[in-house]
């Protein structure tokens, strides 16, 4: 039962990730030209071009901020779910609707939302602000040249948090009453009772959740694709190998990249993985 599935995964699993290094250890620089080992080469070459230094930048401004921000909000949202406010079923399907919508369907949502226009031409955002006499919250949004990849988080923030709120509530109810009854009885206070006793016992979860969205935002494509396009203002590394293999017909380029997007998602999940494993060892 299980040999198709093995097949499957190591035929489009491992067998395109080896594929993919060994093009991106190749002098294939065109789509004719024959195989030949260049000795890793491009992994350094990348960095001498003009636009991947700031692609990295790119990408660990927005991993920043959409990681905390979705941690964050989904922590609160959880933390609102656990306390008991009125219609719980109904919130907590509202907060997770966003999951359930494709990053490419919401980013030409958010493409509106985020209209950089001016006032006299505004849309979306800078529009809801300007007829709520708070104009001076209009912003360039994503064509900020500074801080345009903190805005492009805010739409991942938004779909992602709703599940990060699941993940964080579940592990609220899974911490047993008994631990906050005793808390309670020794004189805790409700907030020393999550302080001390019901954060503590999240670790797990948010080391989970951290992982889920680290590798998310590191190869975020679709979102920013849908939303601003190939502008180097937003380029990220998944981007740059769109336009390198597609753009430029240079499939080592595009494979070296890729390959630097394996080695820092592999950074994340691999210490995630030997620590489950020694956490679910026998003692």
């Amino acid at each position: 039962m299980l040999s198709p599935s093995i097949a499957a995964i190591g035929l489009f699993v491992y067998g395109l990730i080896f594929w993919n290094l060994r093009e991106s250890v190749s002098g294939r620089h065109d789509e004719v030209s024959p195989f030949h080992f260049d000795k890793g080469r491009n992994y350094a070459d990348l960095w001498h071009q003009s636009s991947w230094p700031p692609a990295v930048r790119h990408a660990l401004l927005f991993t920043a901020v959409f990681v905390l921000g979705a941690l964050l909000l989904g922590a609160f949202l959880a933390f609102l779910m656990d306390r008991g406010v009125r219609g719980e079923a109904g919130f907590r399907m509202i907060y997770l609707f966003p999951m359930a919508i494709s990053f490419i369907a919401s980013g030409v949502v958010w493409r509106w939302l985020m209209n950089p226009a001016p006032p006299e031409r505004a849309v979306g955002l800078n529009q809801l602000f300007r007829k709520v006499h708070l104009g001076g919250l209009a912003n360039d949004w994503w064509q900020d040249p500074h801080w345009g990849m903190a805005a492009m988080a805010v739409p991942a923030i938004w779909q992602m948090s709703g599940y990060v709120m699941a993940l964080y509530l579940a592990g609220f109810r899974g911490v047993p009453e008994d631990l906050r009854e005793a808390a309670r009885v020794d004189g805790a206070s409700e907030w020393k009772v999550y302080r001390y006793v019901v954060f503590p016992q999240l670790r797990p979860v948010t080391l989970s959740a951290l992982i889920i969205l680290g590798h998310i935002s590191l190869k975020v494509f679709d979102l920013i694709m849908a939303i601003a396009g190939k502008q180097i203002i937003t380029y990220v590394p998944a981007v740059a190998t769109y336009v390198e293999v597609f753009d430029r017909h240079d499939p080592a380029n595009g494979a070296t990249i890729a390959g630097y997007l394996l080695f820092a998602v592999a950074l994340l999940v691999v210490p995630y993985l030997v620590w489950t494993v020694r956490a679910e060892r026998p003692r």
